[in-house]
C-alpha cells in the first residue's frame, strides 16, 4: 500500500468569481488554442478544464505532450501500462484530475477493481512487470532523493532494460510536471469526468481538488 496525501479542506473552495478556470481568467482566443479546443470535442465531447487553462499556453501543452508521447514510444509502453504509471503517479501526488482521467482509461483496459486498487496503492492485481512500473512510479514521485541504485533492480527483472528506465523516468517525471500545474492554478475535474468514471474508481479518489459542479 501506499501513503497519499489526505483530502485537504481548501479544495472545498469554488473557483475564483471572475470568468475562466481554475484560478486564471478565461484564455484569449487564438487558433492554437482552439485546435486544443477541438481536439477534446471529437475525442471525448467536451473541453476538458484542463485545456481550457493550458490554452493560455497551447504552445507550451502540444510540446509537452509530444515529449510525453516521445518518452512513451522510447520505453514501449501500452495503454495499459501508461495508465499503471500515471494512476500510481497522480494518487502518490494527490491529483484528483489525473487520477480519475487515467483511472477512467485503466478501467477500459485492465477492468475497474484493477484501477481502484492501483489508486489505492493496492498491486495485488498486477503482474510482475505491472507491479514494478506502479512501485517505480511510487518512488519517483513520492522521494526521488531517496532512490538508490537497489531500487532498479525490480525493474530490470521484469525485463526493462536501462534505455526503457530512463525513458519511463521522463514519462512519470512529465505527468507530475503536468499534474502540477493543473493543481497548482486549480484546475478542477470536470464534471463529465467525475460523473462517467466507474464508481469504484470515483471511490478510490479521495483526494484533491473536487469535481465541478457545472459544465463550464
Amino acid at each position: 500500500m501506499t501513503t497519499r496525501p489526505q483530502p485537504d479542506q481548501r479544495n472545498q473552495a469554488t473557483d475564483h468569481g471572475g470568468p475562466g478556470i481554475g484560478f486564471l481568467t478565461e484564455a484569449a482566443p487564438t487558433a492554437e488554442g482552439q485546435r486544443l479546443h477541438d481536439d477534446d470535442m471529437a475525442e471525448i465531447g467536451y473541453v476538458m478544464n484542463a485545456t481550457k487553462l493550458w490554452s493560455h499556453q497551447p504552445a507550451l501543452y502540444t510540446g509537452l505532450f509530444e515529449v510525453l508521447g516521445a518518452a512513451a514510444r522510447a520505453s514501449s509502453l501500452s495503454v495499459r501500462q501508461r495508465g499503471i504509471l500515471v494512476t500510481s503517479c497522480a494518487s502518490t501526488l494527490g491529483d484528483a484530475y489525473c487520477s480519475l482521467a487515467w483511472g477512467q482509461k485503466l478501467a477500459g483496459d485492465a477492468g475497474a477493481e484493477v484501477a481502484g486498487d492501483v489508486l489505492r496503492g493496492d498491486d495485488d492485481r498486477l503482474d510482475q512487470a505491472e507491479r514494478a512500473l506502479a512501485g517505480w512510479a511510487r518512488r519517483v514521485t513520492g522521494e526521488p532523493n531517496a532512490i538508490e541504485a537497489g531500487d532498479l533492480d525490480e525493474l530490470r527483472q521484469a525485463g526493462y532494460d536501462d534505455a526503457q528506465i530512463l525513458a519511463i523516468t521522463v514519462y512519470v517525471a512529465l505527468r507530475i510536471a503536468f499534474s502540477t500545474v493543473n493543481d497548482a492554478l486549480g484546475a478542477r475535474p470536470d464534471r463529465a469526468l467525475a460523473q462517467s468514471v466507474p464508481a469504484v474508481v470515483r471511490d478510490a479518489v479521495t483526494y484533491g481538488r473536487p469535481a465541478s459542479t457545472t459544465d463550464d
